[in-house]
C-alpha cells in the first residue's frame, strides 16, 4: 500500500488548531498522518503566518517527502500564499473549505465598521488580493450552502442591494455557507469544486466534508455522484 502524505491542516480566522481536530481525526483514522498548525489570524499578517508554516516544516518536515494541505477559510488564503513563497516543498494535493478566493464582501463590511476585528489578515488574504495559485498546484474547493452564522447578518443586507441594483444577479450568485458566497469561493485554476450543504463553520464537523476531503487527496477529484439533487 501507498504510503499516504501527511496532511497539514490550517484553521481559519478568529480560530485556533483545536477546531481543526475533528478532521484530523477522521482524517487519522483513513490512515492519515496529520498536524493542525496554529497561527495567529489577527495579530499577524498572511506572509508571516505562511512563514511560520514554513518555519514549523523545517523543523519537523523532510523537503524531499510530499505533503498535502488542507485549509478551512483564511487558512486556505494561507495555502495559496505558502505554495508561491516556499516552492522547495513537495505538495501533493490541496483542498480549502469554504474559502473566499476572490475576496471576502463579509470581511469588506467588517473591515469598514471595524478593522481591529479583521485585523492582519485582511490586506493580502481576505481583500482579494493574495497570490495566484501556481499552476502545478493541484486543488479541490468545497464550498457549503447552508446560511448559518454571523456574517449573515451583513450578507443579507448585501443581498438586498443586489436585488435592487439595476443588474440583479441570479439566485445562485446569492447563495452563501453564513460567512462567504459560493461564488467567492471559485478560482479558476482549481482542478476541482463542489457545493454541499454545510454552513461555514459546520463544514469542519461534517462527515460527507470530510469524505469528500479523503476522496480528493486519495483520487485528486470530488464523488460527485453522492451528492443529492
Amino acid at each position: 500500500m501507498q504510503q499516504k502524505n501527511r496532511v497539514i491542516l490550517i484553521h481559519g480566522l478568529h480560530q485556533t488548531a483545536w477546531i481543526m481536530r475533528p478532521l484530523a481525526k477522521r482524517l487519522q483514522a483513513a490512515g492519515f498522518d496529520t498536524h493542525q498548525y496554529s497561527y495567529r489570524s489577527m495579530r499577524d499578517g498572511i506572509k508571516t503566518n505562511s512563514a511560520g508554516l514554513n518555519t514549523w516544516l523545517e523543523k519537523h518536515h523532510q523537503p524531499d517527502q510530499p505533503i498535502d494541505l488542507v485549509g478551512h477559510s483564511l487558512g486556505g488564503l494561507i495555502i495559496r500564499d505558502f505554495v508561491t513563497q516556499y516552492p522547495k516543498w513537495q505538495i501533493g494535493r490541496c483542498v480549502t473549505l469554504g474559502t473566499p478566493h476572490v475576496g471576502s464582501v463579509c470581511a469588506d463590511y467588517i473591515w469598514r465598521l471595524s478593522p481591529a476585528v479583521v485585523g492582519r489578515s485582511y490586506v493580502d488574504a481576505l481583500d482579494g488580493t493574495v497570490l495566484p495559485l501556481p499552476a502545478h498546484i493541484t486543488l479541490g474547493v468545497i464550498a457549503g450552502n447552508r446560511p448559518y452564522g454571523l456574517g449573515q447578518l451583513f450578507l443579507q443586507y448585501h443581498n438586498r442591494k443586489l436585488r435592487k441594483a439595476d443588474n440583479m444577479p441570479s439566485a445562485e450568485h446569492l447563495l452563501h455557507d453564513g460567512t462567504v458566497y459560493i461564488e467567492e469561493t471559485k478560482i479558476e485554476a482549481a482542478t476541482d469544486h463542489i457545493v454541499l450543504p454545510v454552513s461555514h463553520t459546520g463544514m469542519l464537523v461534517d462527515k460527507g466534508v470530510t469524505t469528500q476531503v479523503i476522496c480528493f487527496l486519495q483520487h485528486g477529484q470530488f464523488e460527485h455522484k453522492k451528492l443529492k439533487h
